[in-house]
């Protein structure tokens, strides 16, 4: 579970981290005030908070329902960053051959797998 978060959140911590070092750092020059660095962290670390978190809620809902959809033969669209010009998205359904192995669609017309985080239901 914890590595799941951080697979899918860590981008999105390491710039709640960058904001935060940010807020640090302008909160304690000397023009601010004294409360300047209490009320800063708090409030990005709160704002942050709440963007990861709803973002992965958001995210582990889609998985799930992308997941049901596959197993109930419903057909879905995944993003392919194989190829950006030309044919940006996949369908992927059950029954041409697609097989759903710990959070990634594999397929033996494919050489590589797609990850259910990137996919939606058509």
């Amino acid at each position: 579970m914890i590595k799941n978060f951080l697979y899918l959140e860590g981008a999105y911590l390491i710039l709640g981290l960058f904001a935060l070092l940010i807020t640090i750092f302008v909160s304690t020059r000397p023009f601010m005030s004294k409360q300047a660095l209490k009320k800063g962290v708090s409030g990005v670390l709160l704002v942050v908070f709440i963007m990861v978190m709803a973002h992965y809620k958001i995210t582990t809902d889609r998985m799930e329902a992308v997941s049901i959809a596959f197993h109930k033969n419903l057909p879905i669209i995944c993003e392919s960053r194989a190829r950006r010009k030309v044919a940006q998205t996949i369908f992927i359904e059950k029954a041409n051959d697609w097989t759903l192995k710990e959070n990634n669609f594999y397929s033996p017309h494919y050489n590589r797998k797609f990850f259910i985080a990137r996919c939606i239901v058509k």
